[in-house]
């Protein structure tokens, strides 16, 4: 009789299969990992931007050009994506254009350039082997493919710039010139979108390229137009869309409506915990990139095997404790050996003093007894070590105590967000580090 409640308590509760969980874990991976299958939130005003651009270009076949910038992990590829979506759907006139996207880590050159848009443009044989026989030869002819239509009967052609400010280091800039030139003259109708992450990028444009672009540019930055709670909710929301299942994705009919509902339901319970949404939080504070986001939860999903049939809260933790530690590390790896050794004098003043604020010039001075210690190896004049300072107060390594301005920089008290453990994993990890350096970072010598 002990066993029937037993076996009503284990069904009441739902409890998956191992087989069940192997489809559900690569399902939920594939959401994650393909930002396609989720909408697009936040950045209303700019989607709405790029998205009149694109339309106009299409139904009406206006030609324009436009810099769309902003930071990396900000969704910048994502938002034009989502729009080339949204218009697959809601535009008419989509059939009859054609959007072709060059990379300037790709296309490292005009040449390659012009070879991708005449492949893409699907006139890479129409000519033989004329059309890629010169360089001069490639250009002409594609110019004269888009010069010779017009707004009637001609496909609007969308260009998509990724990395926008690498096309600027080509010689003579000579295919933004004339992509430039077609659009500005609409002689065809076509739309010029460059993506960077450089607000200085019209700086290294050519007078001559600047004079054909429409200047047009649009900014975009993580949840401008949020307030942090919001940004939040939002946060939140989009981490629960990519760990569930949806009912319309047909990936899933390899699943009962049952199994569906069941994993629903666990995710659901996992967010009513607070150190799942703690976790998350945190994180949301430290960085607002989804990319970020996606490969937390990648980390977690990963977690499910055929011994751990359900997530935990102990998941999240365990994977943003690891994941925090391990990003943390890896931004001191990537430091200058005078940056790291201005990190060391840091980690040996809260040594010292016990944690207690610390301000340039006492750091300079930890620095010149280190030097004076180890053969003058790291000799540096006192401004470039200014500018190392700087460079750590901008990865908020240090944060400052009071944001007074009264007081000259040398002078602002700093705190370490480093432990010092995480500062000497990261010089153990460090190649090519003097060796006196190395020992310094474990010496009891302050």
């Amino acid at each position: 009789m002990s066993r029937t409640p037993k076996s009503s308590k284990s069904s009441d509760k739902g409890q998956l299969k191992p087989a069940e969980i192997n489809v559900i874990r690569k399902i939920v991976k594939d959401q994650i990992l393909v930002p396609d299958n989720n909408p697009f939130r936040g950045s209303q005003k700019e989607f709405s931007d790029v998205l009149s651009l694109f339309r106009r270009a299409m139904e009406q076949g206006e030609s324009n050009s436009a810099l769309l910038i902003g930071p990396r992990g900000t969704g910048k590829s994502r938002l034009v994506q989502s729009v080339i979506k949204f218009l697959e759907e809601d535009c008419a006139a989509f059939d009859d254009s054609v959007i072709v996207r060059l990379n300037g880590y790709v296309h490292t050159d005009d040449r390659l350039a012009l070879k991708g848009i005449a492949t893409q443009l699907q006139l890479e044989n129409t000519l033989g082997d004329r059309v890629f026989g010169s360089f001069a030869e490639n250009l002409s002819f594609l110019l004269q493919c888009l010069k010779e239509g017009n707004r009637e009967h001609s496909k609007s052609v969308i260009f998509i710039l990724d990395e926008f400010d690498l096309f600027c280091q080509h010689q003579n800039q000579t295919l933004l010139y004339n992509l430039f030139d077609v659009a500005q003259s609409a002689q065809a109708p076509i739309c010029v979108l460059g993506i960077t992450c450089r607000k200085d990028v019209t700086d290294f444009l050519e007078k001559r390229v600047m004079s054909r672009f429409s200047n047009r540019q649009i900014h975009l930055y993580p949840h401008a137009n949020e307030t942090l709670e919001e940004g939040f909710k939002n946060r939140i929301q989009l981490s629960k869309d990519l760990l569930c299942l949806k009912s319309e994705n047909k990936k899933h009919s390899q699943l009962s409506v049952k199994v569906q509902q069941t994993w629903n339901a666990h995710i659901e319970s996992l967010y009513s915990n607070t150190s799942v949404t703690d976790c998350l939080k945190d994180m949301y504070a430290c960085t607002v990139c989804e990319r970020t986001l996606r490969n937390f939860l990648l980390l977690v999903i990963c977690k499910l095997s055929e011994d751990h049939l359900e997530l935990t809260p102990s998941d999240f933790s365990d994977v943003f404790k690891q994941m925090r530690r391990n990003l943390r590390v890896a931004l001191v790896e990537g430091l200058s050996i005078l940056e790291l050794c201005v990190l060391i004098s840091m980690m040996h003043q809260n040594e010292i003093f016990d944690s207690a604020p610390f301000n340039f010039e006492m750091v300079y001075s930890r620095l010149l007894k280190f030097d004076l210690h180890s053969s003058k190896t790291m000799t540096v004049d006192r401004q470039v070590v200014v500018k190392a300072f700087e460079h750590l107060k901008s990865l908020e390594f240090i944060r400052p105590v009071t944001t007074s301005s009264h007081v000259l920089k040398e002078f602002q008290m700093f705190n370490l967000m480093l432990l010092t453990d995480e500062i000497r994993e990261a010089v153990n990890n460090y190649h090519g580090l003097p060796t006196e350096v190395s020992q310094w970072a474990f010496s009891d010598y302050t």
